[in-house]
């Protein structure tokens, strides 16, 4: 079988006329000298054909990144209260919510964590919102006055406008099915960003220069430098991104488990050699439609609260309400910016006593840098500071797709748009190279299937277009 033969691309030769360094003979026996044009066809194919994946998710990234502060604009009056004398016990406030929404189980209080701020009330199982979502009452700590209600979803604590932009960027609002898109974005990301580094810094640095050039040049230089800025911040985003996709993040789950480096979660079973019953990250729907306490009965939840300021839990804290009657109250730190507070413990509702603490302090080091992982590409480990970086690498990423489309255009001829690079690159590898690339790239494909079957799509229909050429040309000149 033959394939088109590799011709270099005419970046690769100097104004001057003369071949430059990938071109001269010396160089071109060398290992970088024939990988060369495989990283730069594999950057032009992924470029092309993923970079729209990659905008959209750019661009919805960047609306993700403004989030935030327009929650605190729009949601103002449900956030905020004039700061008052004395607080009410988080019982009083619990009863007044449930007053005003008596529908659904409490799932979790989150009491006012600062001066001005409301507490939550969350409720499960009502009527009308979303199964994964919960509905958040927001109570005035001061005098019980109800604030409004809306629904909430997540950690973080992502209020209606939040969580639909944040459902916009990971699966454009189509379920599981869209969630494919964010996972070949992040796949590829980290491969694009990685080998156009590679590729800039094996330039010479005369040709690196963006002052004085012109057209594809200009437009190159441009690219390039931009590129050269993001690349870590992008490859961290891709990084991160897939820990919690569908596919690649089970992979990653799965190297956790084998390792013993999984996410803790305190025991809130009181039943001597139970199940454990622990609360997992995210708060969720529970409750089984009684209110298990937090109202009447036990040691209440003002106790319990007071149980855990005791452990040393300061604000933010959730509390979540026990899940049936041999369950405990479990009281957490819901701090995701730095430095974070994560520590929990179990409460049992009837002696109002700790039965189990979990210190973040305690946590495997791949659990706490999945932790931190997660908070900085999600906005929330350092605050505003993180989103406007957020916001920079996703103005970055849009910036380097559209010049690197606006190259493609410029290697035209003529009326000819995007004239391809040259396939058959792979052939001019040397075996002891291109055998373990091979294995590595498979291993790779394997843990990351949205890299490795896109990959293997672009490899054979690479191999089918070169054979055809190559068939053509055959019958042209017999």
């Amino acid at each position: 079988m033959s394939f088109e033969p590799t011709v270099l691309d005419p970046d690769d030769v100097q104004q001057d006329g003369r071949e430059s360094d990938a071109a001269q003979p010396a160089v071109a026996r060398s290992v970088w000298a024939s990988l060369r044009p495989l990283v730069l066809r594999l950057h032009f194919c992924a470029g092309v054909f993923v970079a729209p994946f990659l905008l959209v998710a750019a661009t919805t990234g960047l609306l993700y990144a403004g989030s935030f502060q327009a929650e605190k604009v729009v949601y103002a009056d449900e956030l905020r209260v004039p700061v008052g004398n004395r607080e009410l016990p988080v019982s009083q406030q619990v009863a007044a919510a449930r007053n005003a929404h008596p529908e659904g189980a409490i799932s979790a209080v989150r009491p006012s964590p600062e001066a001005g701020a409301t507490t939550r009330v969350l409720l499960s199982g009502v009527p009308g919102v979303d199964g994964d979502h919960t509905l958040a009452v927001f109570v005035n700590p001061y005098n019980g006055e109800i604030r409004g209600a809306l629904e909430q979803y997540g950690s973080t604590g992502a209020l209606p406008l939040r969580t639909w932009i944040d459902e916009l960027h990971r699966d454009l609002h189509l379920g599981q099915p869209g969630r494919l898109y964010s996972e070949l974005a992040a796949s590829w990301l980290w491969v694009i960003a990685g080998g156009g580094l590679v590729l800039w810094f094996s330039r010479r640095r005369a040709r690196r220069k963006l002052r004085g050039t012109t057209g594809r040049r200009r437009t190159l230089a441009l690219h390039g430098s931009v590129g050269v800025w993001a690349a870590v911040g992008l490859i961290f985003l891709s990084a991160t991104g897939l820990t919690w996709s569908t596919y690649a993040g089970a992979s990653v789950s799965d190297l956790r488990d084998a390792v013993g480096q999984t996410t803790p979660t305190v025991t809130s079973s009181l039943t001597s050699g139970g199940e454990s019953a622990g609360h997992g990250e995210h708060t969720g729907p529970g409750g089984s439609g009684a209110d298990h306490g937090v109202l009447d009965g036990g040691a209440g939840i003002d106790a319990v609260l007071k149980a855990a300021r005791a452990e040393g839990l300061s604000n933010p804290v959730e509390i979540v309400p026990p899940a049936d009657a041999s369950s405990a109250y479990v009281v957490s730190q819901i701090q995701r910016s730095w430095p974070e507070k994560q520590d929990s413990v179990a409460v049992d509702p009837a002696s109002g006593k700790v039965t189990d603490v979990q210190r973040f302090a305690d946590y495997p080091v791949l659990a706490k840098l999945t932790r931190w992982g997660i908070d900085a590409h999600t906005g929330v480990l350092f605050g505003l500071v993180n989103q406007i970086a957020l916001a920079g690498l996703a103005l970055c990423l849009i910036l380097l797709i559209v010049w690197g489309y606006r190259m493609w255009w410029q290697r035209g001829r003529g009326a000819a748009f995007g004239r391809p690079l040259p396939r058959g690159a792979w052939q001019h590898v040397p075996s002891y190279v291109l055998v373990p690339l091979m294995v590595l790239i498979a291993v790779l494909g394997y843990f990351v299937p949205l890299l490795g079957i896109p990959l293997a799509a672009f490899m054979a229909v690479d191999i089918v277009l070169g054979e055809i050429a190559y068939r053509r040309r055959g019958r042209t000149y017999a």
